[in-house]
């Protein structure tokens, strides 16, 4: 589990317990389902459509053998059920705001009853980005939930009634694989379902969906040359479990994501152009596209690497990275190659 999200659930959990610092708790709550949200907005907006209904983990056991799509939709229907058919004892976000239409959804449950290639098909029919608006209202919508609590709520119970009115929902399917659900969600007081569902449910599969993408980046990489057009070694990067390089399409690069139609200045110059890599570009040293504008700290660091493998080749380059990299523990190249063109070719020379 996530270090920081592991630290907030847990110290959240211990200020639940206390009036005191119920607030407090319910604060900390919220701000670790912020961070845990963050990382699923990060994972729509970096990759590409086909991504949210692949998976590469297909046959394995646990939450990570689904889908993206799938995750998001299970994660926030149960958490769009538990908050308002019994929490709140209102209507679920689902059907207050047309989402079963927008989505383009064949169902109305939280997804645990499908299995193998139900879930990829399930996957290819829903409209990811009306999923992301329905996942972000019920985020919301939980939270201004959260919010109203009080400590004495932590008390209220689920009888009988709450089982029946669950069932009559249809939001849960009779398949064993599901069923359990009502029963599970029916035994534990607010208190309980703050913890879980509200909280650990969400890094659980937050935490697949990493994992989803990772191996999906990494099958994007094989066979596909390691030197990305700027000059940077996609092996060695720091953001190399995020992205699959500009190479492919699953580029999640900052200078791609904030450049338009998620394509670096450097590569498309490279495109233009018909190079392999800016490398192979007398105006290096003065130029001032994607990473190598003049406000970029790593500038020109960059330069410099593209002007290694000007002089060295490649290969060369990929084996001065490697023994860098056992020399010196950093993240990002400018802390050791530093903001000299000059200085930086040096010390990859010397290394």
């Amino acid at each position: 589990m996530d270090k920081d999200w592991a630290e907030k659930n847990k110290r959240m959990q211990s200020l639940l317990g206390k009036k005191d610092t119920f607030h407090e708790a319910i604060s900390l709550l919220i701000e670790l389902r912020m961070d845990v949200f963050n990382q699923i907005t990060q994972i729509m907006n970096g990759y590409p459509e086909d991504a949210f209904s692949l998976m590469p983990f297909a046959g394995d056991e646990g939450y990570h053998s689904k889908t993206l799509s799938y995750s998001i939709w299970h994660i926030f229907r149960i958490e769009d059920i538990v908050a308002h058919e019994m929490i709140a004892e209102d209507e679920q976000i689902l059907f207050r705001n047309g989402y079963i239409e927008k989505i383009h959804t064949p169902i109305i449950t939280t997804g645990n009853e499908l299995a193998g290639d139900e879930i990829s098909d399930f996957s290819k029919q829903l409209d990811r980005w009306q999923l992301y608006r329905y996942a972000k209202d019920v985020l919301e919508s939980t939270n201004k939930l959260l919010l109203s609590l009080e400590y004495k709520d932590l008390k209220k119970k689920f009888g009988d009634d709450f089982k029946e009115k669950l069932i009559a929902s249809k939001c849960v399917s009779e398949d064993k694989e599901a069923a359990w659900l009502i029963e599970y969600w029916c035994n534990k007081d607010v208190k309980g379902l703050l913890k879980m569902p509200f909280s650990r449910h969400h890094i659980m599969h937050v935490e697949a969906m990493r994992r989803i993408k990772n191996k999906l980046c990494k099958d994007a990489r094989k066979g596909v040359d390691p030197i990305a057009y700027c000059g940077f070694s996609c092996n060695h990067c720091f953001l190399s479990e995020w992205c699959g390089s500009c190479r492919t399409v699953y580029n999640t690069c900052s200078f791609a994501k904030c450049s338009p139609e998620g394509i670096c200045p450097n590569a498309s110059c490279c495109k233009e152009k018909g190079y392999d890599g800016c490398y192979e570009c007398d105006d290096i040293e003065k130029c001032e596209k994607g990473f190598y504008a003049s406000g970029n700290d790593g500038a020109n660091a960059a330069k410099a690497q593209a002007l290694y493998i000007k002089k060295h080749g490649k290969k060369e380059f990929l084996r001065v990275q490697d023994r860098l990299h056992k020399k010196y523990n950093f993240s990002k190249t400018q802390e050791i190659l530093g903001q000299n063109i000059e200085e930086g070719l040096k010390i990859l020379e010397e290394t």
